[in-house]
């Protein structure tokens, strides 16, 4: 049997249609780390939602602190703004799984009610299904993964939907939180300096719209494209802040 694991905080807006298709599992698992709105309210309108708190300790951690909570081990990782596709849960049924293996997904990235096909965000393969036996996520505060050295690949084809950006406000958001979290996981390991920062933000910004032909996605890939320049701007100088904070440049 499957496990669902899901972080939350805040994330009232697609949990119900999230939560809906996971009814066709014995258990989804929510951490959550402070949520304000209705997110916990909706969670408890499910039947198979288990629903835990506690505090935020960066992405791979808090991913690990979900899956030690779920009764079963082999474990199905989504967040909160994912939809897992029919089709999804009918390819998972029919294959047969192995504790050695790590099953990966594409994943569909939406914005302005778009599917995005340009600025890397396509063919956009994660690995969200494994048994925790035998792997678990990394201990990165932003961008973890599921360690697979040591296991068997495999791809399967249905996709998972993903509904992360709904507003400029969004992109606004993840970008403070994705800066900060790169600062403080690489503060006093990597340096930095205002001269990186302009460096990173431009060739970021040059790899997505240009080589990443986000030109194609006219103001969809404009602004994706942008985003991905500030991001890495903001990261670079916030860890320039952080390494001269504690004296290390």
């Amino acid at each position: 049997m499957i496990s669902v694991t899901i972080l939350t905080k805040n994330s009232e807006k697609h949990l119900r249609e999230v939560l809906k298709p996971l009814l066709e599992f014995h258990e989804v698992v929510i951490f959550d780390n402070g949520s304000t709105d209705q997110t916990l309210e909706i969670a408890k309108q499910f039947p198979n939602v288990s629903i835990h708190q506690g505090t935020f300790s960066g992405f791979g951690p808090t991913h690990n602190r979900a899956s030690n909570l779920a009764k079963n081990d082999w474990i199905l990782s989504i967040d909160s703004d994912e939809i897992v596709t029919p089709e999804m849960i009918a390819e998972i049924r029919q294959t047969e799984l192995s504790p050695t293996c790590v099953y990966s997904f594409p994943r569909h990235n939406y914005f302005n009610g778009k599917f995005i096909r340009w600025c890397g965000w396509y063919p956009d393969r994660q690995f969200r299904l494994y048994h925790r036996k035998q792997t678990s996520f990394t201990d990165a505060q932003v961008h973890e993964a599921i360690k697979t050295d040591h296991l068997t690949k495999i791809p399967l084809k249905s996709p998972l939907k993903h509904y992360s950006y709904s507003s400029i406000t969004d992109f606004l958001n993840k970008m403070q939180t994705y800066s900060d979290l790169f600062a403080k996981q690489n503060q006093r390991k990597k340096s930095s300096s205002v001269t990186k920062a302009i460096l990173h933000g431009f060739f970021a910004f040059i790899k997505s719209y240009f080589l990443k032909r986000g030109f194609m996605g006219g103001y969809e890939g404009f602004v994706i494209s942008t985003y991905n320049a500030n991001t890495a701007f903001y990261k670079y100088l916030k860890l320039y802040e952080a390494n001269k904070n504690n004296n290390i440049l």
